[in-house]
Formats: C-alpha cells, structure tokens, sequence
C-alpha cells in the first residue's frame, strides 16, 4: 500500500510529547512479554479488511486490551484472523460496496460488543487489473471500480459507524469513538514513474477531504477522525513492487529508511490513534513513509 502531510511537525511534536508524558493509564505485558500501556484497554475496534495491514493492527489492538471486530469481503480471511484473535475477537463477511451489508456489519458489531469506540477503515485495492493507470490510459472500469472499493466503502462504513458513534455515551476520556481512514502518500506525493495509478490516487486524496471535513463537523460530538497516509508497505497489494528488482532498487533511495515497510510499521500508529493517548488528535493526516515524503 502507497499520506504529505498536511500535518507537518506540529503534529510529529504533539505526538512526541504526548508519548513521553507521564500517564496514568496501567501498563501491561502484550503476548510478545514487552511492557505497554493499555490504550485500547476495554475498547471495541471494528476493522475492515483481514489482512496486511489490517491483520497487523487487529493483533496489535488485542495485545493492547481491545476487543476487535472485523469485517471483509472474504469469509474465509475474517474467520482466519478471528481465530488468531480468539476470545477478543469477532467477525463478518460483507461486500463494502453495499450499504445494507455494511449496516448489517456494523449492527452484528454492536450486538456482539455493546458499542464501537475505534473504526480503521483499512479494506481497499489497486486498480491495475481493473484499468487503473495514468488518466489518458484509465479505464472507466478502472476509475469506477478502485473509487467504489477505496472511497464509497469508506464512505459507507464511516455512516454506519457514526450513527453509533453518536448515540452512545463518552467514555471516562470523554471521547464517544475514534475514527481512522487509510489515506496513502500518493494523495499528495506522487510518483510518475513507477506508481502513476491516478485513480487510486484520487480515491486516498478524497480520503483525505472527507476525513478532515468530517473531523470538524464531529468534533462537537466528541468523535475523533484522522487519516494515515502509509508509502510503500508489504502486503498482498504490493506484491508487483516488490518483485520488480528496478522499482526495489528505486524504493532504497525513496524510502531510505526502508525500501518495503512491514505491516507492524504502520498498525503502531494505527493503534496509537485509534486510541486514549490520542484524544486530543483530530482532523490530522499522519505519514507513515520510511522518509517517502523527504525525499
């Protein structure tokens, strides 16, 4: 998966800050036997997509006290990573696309659980196979397909979720939820080269707009909304790049702190916002690039 940043170091200080601050919230051994603060303790996040990057964040939400829901086109990937998750974890099957899928998928996630404090937007595509691609080479199905399953699932996912959002109670923080968008560097940085799918590109910039636009409209109703803007990470989307020795030898110099970034590279900030140590953060675009935006 391929967020410039609107964001800049104001928020890169916020963050600093905030991380080295003294907290109150209890610290806990995570399966990997590592101290951590609890800040997804007693939380339910619902998480769309079940792998890469989404698998990667649920895991991390677990060990942090969440119980994660998780919601994907594939069946057989949401019960694989329910699984992983056991007790803490629940799942359903649903085509993004479709609103009434979506609701029911949100509704089966409040009867489960009881409420929705995180939603992580992850679940997207390329379009190359579709016909994505420079604008004078685009299909009209590979517009048409990568913005229904990139921007109208988001779209969908985030009314469904803030309808809960907006009926349940603040939490001890005094936040009702936490809403996270998977945005992408190529929104705002792009590269003509080897990464010139400009449908796709469109699709994470209209990302962007409608998570800052909607940070403003609900922040009054104490829900938080950002977007992550990851550059170059490994993940069944990625598998192309990652196999062309001329767009690796090209990733060393772009990302120079890591030509390919994990999935775990991007799930700790994922996880860091989605949750209390967060509460003060919205309407903010964070880059996780390995130095994509710098360079």
């Amino acid at each position: 998966m391929l967020c410039r940043l609107c964001t800049g170091p104001t928020l890169a200080l916020r963050i600093s800050l905030m991380l080295l601050a003294p907290t109150a919230v209890s610290v806990r051994k995570g399966r990997s036997g590592d101290a951590m603060a609890g800040n997804l303790e007693h939380k339910v996040c619902l998480i769309t997509g079940s792998t890469g990057i989404a698998e990667a964040t649920a895991l991390q939400a677990v060990e942090e006290g969440a119980r994660v829901f998780v919601v994907s086109r594939t069946e057989e990937n949401c019960r694989g990573l329910a699984d992983k998750l056991g007790e803490s974890g629940g799942y359903r099957a649903a085509d993004l696309t479709k609103g009434e899928e979506v609701a029911a998928a949100v509704g089966a996630c409040v009867e489960q659980w009881g409420r929705i404090d995180g939603l992580f937007n992850v679940a997207g595509i390329s379009g190359r196979k579709f016909g994505d691609g420079p604008l004078h080479e685009c299909t009209e199905e590979g517009w048409d397909t990568t913005l229904d399953a990139n921007l109208k699932s988001m779209f969908l996912m985030c009314r469904a979720v803030l309808g809960q959002m907006m009926e349940q109670e603040e939490n001890a923080k005094g936040i009702r939820g936490a809403i996270l968008n998977m945005a992408s560097v190529l929104a705002f940085s792009p590269e003509r080269n080897f990464f010139s799918a400009h449908a796709y590109a469109a699709s994470k910039g209209a990302i962007v707009s409608m998570s800052k636009a909607a940070a403003a409209y609900y922040a009054p109703h104490k829900i938080r909304v950002n977007a992550i803007a990851p550059a170059l990470v490994e993940t069944p989307m990625s598998k192309r790049a990652g196999e062309d020795a001329e767009i690796m030898a090209f990733m060393r110099k772009k990302q120079p702190l890591a030509a390919m970034m994990t999935a775990e590279d991007v799930a700790g900030m994922a996880v860091f916002l989605l949750g209390d140590a967060a509460r003060a953060i919205t309407g903010d675009v964070v880059s996780v690039d390995a130095g994509w935006c710098v360079s």
